[in-house]
């Protein structure tokens, strides 16, 4: 649920996976692995890509939804 989250998130920013790879400083094959949870996104980077998007992390795990 959070990997569909974030990657909605990417695609509203208009952002490709390769520019959010260079923003977390990784590969676009790992971007694309995080967000089919073939790989753990890890949380520094959970935390660099929900300020980059501008969403709460609560809001990216279904803790709070927005009204």
């Amino acid at each position: 649920m959070a990997r569909e989250k974030l990657k909605a998130a990417r695609i509203g920013a208009g952002m490709t996976q390769q520019q959010v790879a260079e923003y977390l400083g990784t590969s676009q094959t790992m971007v694309a692995r995080y967000e089919r949870e073939a790989s753990e996104l890890p949380l520094r980077h959970f935390i660099r890509l929900c300020q980059l998007y501008k969403v709460s992390s609560d809001e990216v795990l279904g803790l709070w939804r927005k009204k």
